[in-house]
């Protein structure tokens, strides 16, 4: 009976330490053969609203009419602004720019949340930071709230380790640069005075950001985001750099800063469909994956590209709109926009690979790292899980409000820690412990006119997940079509739709993506899983055609065709919520096809559901062989590499980018982007930023 208390009390420590903190190897991918660039002089831009091509001869009324498209624009999202009450920090801060009197309650409630110390304060902070630069003489705010906004920045909270009990999210990574970004302005603003909070004077906390500022920038030039291509959290990392790019004195950080901003951009320029950021996801949220309408990039896509629609508020599209300094690349318009391209495939590799932390200078013995670390959330891998309880006493972290329940657990995980078996549970634990750790991932995406398919490669397969969402088909704004592993009864993510229970295998190629799933339902330390099926996004009412046949559902938005199949029998859900927008296949094991088309390749929708239901598919277990009318023969398997006519499709490895536009190895140090005659060139080391044209 006592021993198995013991065990009892060794389970719940793991379980609490896993809720407290929420590999075949394959050679270099063979993708040399790839043009690094577009081909073709002949090849023109269309400019929208003037009605016109353009040939790409870097003429001055080419760009001349592109900056007169960006001023109109600009001018619309400022016209949302004019006579409206807005009670949001960042729609303040464009009504200042345009001339109109702020409510004074969009800073009255950003104040309150950055003096209770709560979550997400660091986004308002970056709003005043951005006030107090830009707009310190202002008639349109009051002396009182000025001299309010002055104390809440002097006795804010900027890092984990000064005095004070929080309930403020630090460590992911758009937190990371947020903060930092935060303490490096107003220590440079506020120079001469003491910051109540912590004591320091404005230069150590200038000091302090620096650092920290340029070793996250420094990460995200030569790796990219943890939080790959998130349509939630890039607005989140572009207001701080864009208010570096505006504020800072040290013309490194500028440079850099417009760089890692530039290199964002290109991220959305490459993995969209028509302002629809619907590619895969580091981080996504239910409502941001299924509708370009909802997502939080789409108003950058208006602003910048003319792509998609404005809203107002986003700290991002404000930022941008009023920046006195940056500048957009004209190639990354051309990109964004370049409907000559016909079929494009993208790769990219994102990420830090925690077996490779010498080559970035990282050391799991390191306080500062830390943090850097708890940016991937990996909170309890075994190389970091005694680190990241270091910091939990070294930030007090078991009295903020995301951990402190857990405080009465602190002795039993001193003991573990004390005794070496914390990194051994973490390792036994490790697939679920880890779920929300974002390691490195490569990223496929292929893009027509008429859809959009993107997936992380072979990323995790068997853990549990998060926030991630693996593989997207994107027909049009809200014809979006994906699977997850459903996890019921979440307060939290991984939840129904956001994140799965556990992550699949994917492969993709070109058109085409396989994804298999094995589920397990075993006891976990942070989610055990109780529902024993997977299920598909395809919302019917957003499509202009749904046929089912066999185990296969076809759809056809505009010119765009998308068939999915599933090995074990797929049905609608046609009750409540998700009626006729949920397709659930029963089973802990299961294979799906997507195959996308269009009319370039088939005729009809007819011929494409035809030519796909009467392909061959075989499958045994989680192996299976497809001949598909537009790739040929394909096999793949949980532990079997993907291959089109007995040929490998390498999964990793992949290049910084290699696309039509631009190659850079990885990790990056030069990158040369070219779309024609439109070009940018970004020398990190050397801090060579150049540009052969923009369009503000």
């Amino acid at each position: 009976m006592k021993a198995m208390k013991g065990w009892k009390t060794i389970y719940i420590s793991f379980l609490i330490t896993g809720y407290l903190l929420y590999s075949c190897t394959h050679k270099e991918a063979n993708i040399d053969n790839i043009p690094t660039f577009g081909s073709g002089d002949d090849i023109v831009l269309y400019s929208k609203k003037s009605g016109t091509d353009h040939t790409l001869d870097g003429s001055r009324h080419y760009i001349d009419t592109l900056r007169k498209e960006f001023e109109d624009r600009r001018n619309t999202f400022f016209d949302l602004h004019r006579n409206r009450v807005e009670n949001n920090i960042h729609a303040a801060l464009v009504q200042l720019y345009i001339g109109e009197r702020p409510s004074e309650e969009a800073f009255t409630k950003a104040l309150q949340k950055i003096n209770r110390r709560e979550d997400c304060a660091d986004f308002r902070m970056i709003g005043l930071m951005r006030f107090v630069y830009q707009f310190p003489d202002t008639e349109l705010v009051s002396e009182a709230m000025k001299d309010s906004v002055r104390q809440a920045i002097l006795n804010f909270k900027y890092w984990p380790d000064e005095p004070g009990i929080d309930n403020m999210c630090t460590w992911s990574e758009n937190h990371h640069i947020l903060f930092s970004t935060c303490e490096y302005l107003a220590g440079r603003y506020y120079t001469k005075d003491t910051f109540s909070n912590s004591g320091h004077t404005g230069l150590e906390k200038y000091e302090r950001g620096k650092k920290r500022v340029l070793r996250w920038l420094d990460l995200r030039f030569q790796t990219g985001f943890s939080e790959w291509l998130s349509n939630v959290y890039y607005p989140e990392d572009i207001a701080p750099l864009v208010a570096l790019i505006d504020f800072s004195p040290d013309s490194e950080i500028q440079t850099k800063a417009a760089m890692v901003l530039d290199l964002m951009l290109l991220d959305m320029a490459l993995n969209h469909f028509k302002g629809t950021f619907g590619s895969t996801h580091g981080r996504s949220y239910f409502s941001s994956k299924i509708s370009g309408n909802r997502e939080g990039t789409r108003s950058i896509y208006k602003l910048l590209f003319d792509l998609n629609q404005f809203d107002t508020g986003n700290m991002a599209t404000s930022a941008l709109s009023i920046s006195e300094n940056y500048q957009v690349p004209a190639v990354l318009y051309a990109i964004a926009n370049d409907e000559q391209y016909g079929k494009m495939v993208n790769y990219q590799r994102m990420g830090l690979d925690l077996n490779e932390l010498n080559r970035y200078n990282l050391d799991v013995n390191r306080l500062e790292d830390g943090m850097t670390f708890l940016s991937l959330e990996a909170y309890c891998h075994p190389k970091t899980i005694d680190l990241t309880m270091q910091m939990f006493d070294e930030y007090h972290w078991w009295e903020n409000s995301f951990f402190k329940p857990f405080a009465q657990y602190q002795g039993l995980l001193t003991f573990l820690r004390k005794t070496g078996t914390l990194p051994l549970a973490a390792r036994l634990f490790n697939k679920d412990l880890n779920r929300n750790t974002r390691t490195e991932v490569n990223i496929y995406t292929f893009k027509t006119p008429d859809y959009l398919l993107s997936s992380a490669q072979d990323y995790k397969k068997g853990y549990g997940g998060d926030q991630q969402s693996i593989w997207s088909a994107v027909l049009d704004r809200e014809a979006i079509v994906f699977t997850t592993h459903p996890v019921g009864n979440s307060k939290s993510t991984p939840d129904y739709w956001t994140g799965s229970g556990n992550l699949p295998r994917v492969g993709q190629f070109e058109n085409i993506a396989i994804i298999l799933y094995k589920i397990s339902t075993a006891p976990g330390l942070y989610v055990t899983h109780d529902l024993e099926y997977t299920h598909a996004w395809f919302p019917k009412e957003k499509f202009d055609t749904v046929v089912c046949k066999g185990n296969w559902i076809f759809g056809a938005r505009g010119n765009g065709y998308i068939g999915l199949w599933s090995q074990n029998k797929p049905y609608w859900a046609t009750e409540e919520e998700f009626a006729y927008k949920e397709i659930i296949a029963e089973g802990k094991q299961n294979i799906w096809i997507c195959e996308m088309g269009n009319k370039e390749d088939y005729s009809t929708f007819e011929e494409f559901m035809q030519n796909l239901s009467s392909s061959e598919v075989k499958t045994s277990s989680l192996d299976i062989a497809y001949n598909s009318p537009s790739q040929g023969y394909l096999e793949f398997g949980w532990e079997r590499p993907l291959k089109k006519e007995n040929s490998i499709i390498h999964l990793n490895n992949y290049h910084r980018y290699k696309n039509h536009y631009v190659g850079a190895v990885f990790p990056a140090e030069q990158i040369d982007i070219k779309r024609m005659n439109y070009s940018l060139f970004l020398d990190f080391k050397n801090l060579n930023r150049f540009s052969n044209g923009f369009i503000n």
